[in-house]
């Protein structure tokens, strides 16, 4: 490896360490385990219903119902604001601290700065939100028959569907993690344009097919492994979670990947001259 090559990715792993432990054991952290266990609660009061009551519900019923929860509720709320609070403080909350100087004077590039606090929130919302994926699923499995889950995992495509939960759990974090990092780093208050952002994506299934594009949600959705279809008089959840022209697995992981991308590319070269003025903040 080039030794430059080799500076940087030592920098980046020290940046990281130092900035997981923000992630996880400060504020941040607590938004986070809050948000990744209230769901995992939520199944598991249902689960033990059904044990109380001596009988397990449907497992198709119990497995689309998780599909729409999983598309409307934690995509677009849980992880979401899970990603508000890690990425958009990053940046945002060392100029709050008056310590992001410490990191400019010292003898790192800021693309590599950068780098490192983006994959430090990733690790941070990637790990609480695909265990918390995982936990969800198993809290709904939990009252069900042994032989019946069995056959459902193994059988009848099920463990493939729990897997691509969790990936696209991570997908969404890295989606939704590079947007809320540049609002953080460059507007002095980013909490509308965060609103904005929730907007974009609540109307995503009503924009043209183009426009469609340019939301995040959509190619989440495009990857889920279960259609959501809330029923007929639920209107704002059909409004919400239909996909009208769900574009193929690989066109949407290079297709989310690549507007991450794009983004963090564009944040590197701007955070070149990116200035500091405590005073105006």
């Amino acid at each position: 490896m080039n030794p430059t090559w080799r500076m940087w990715a030592a920098q980046i792993a020290a940046i990281v360490r130092l900035e997981l432990r923000k992630n996880f054991l400060g504020k941040r952290g607590a938004v986070l385990y809050l948000l990744g266990l209230m769901p995992i609660v939520i199944f598991t009061i249902h689960s033990l219903q059904m044990i109380s009551r001596g009988r397990a519900c449907d497992l198709g019923q119990d497995t689309h119902i998780f599909a729409i929860y999983y598309q409307f509720f934690f995509l677009r709320l849980v992880v979401f604001f899970g990603c508000v609070a890690v990425f958009m403080n990053l940046f945002r909350g060392e100029i709050l601290q008056k310590s992001l100087h410490y990191y400019f004077l010292a003898p790192v590039r800021r693309e590599v700065l950068l780098a490192g606090k983006f994959l430090s929130g990733l690790a941070a919302t990637a790990t609480v939100f695909v265990a918390s994926t995982l936990f969800q699923l198993l809290a709904l499995f939990w009252h069900l028959d042994g032989n019946a889950l069995h056959q459902y995992l193994y059988q009848s495509g099920g463990l493939g569907h729990v897997l691509a939960y969790m990936s696209i759990s991570a997908l969404a974090c890295i989606g939704y993690g590079s947007v809320f990092l540049a609002m953080g780093m460059f507007l002095r208050n980013p909490i509308i344009p965060a609103a904005g952002v929730l907007l974009w994506e609540a109307i995503a299934s009503i924009l043209p097919a183009t426009m469609q594009k340019l939301t995040i949600i959509h190619y989440l959705q495009s990857l889920a492994p279960i259609a959501a279809d809330p029923p007929k008089e639920a209107v704002p959840l059909q409004i919400l979670l239909f996909v009208s022209d769900r574009s193929p697995a690989i066109l949407s992981v290079a297709g989310l990947l690549g507007l991450a991308g794009l983004i963090i590319f564009i944040s590197g070269r701007l955070v070149r001259r990116m200035e500091i003025d405590y005073a105006a903040e």
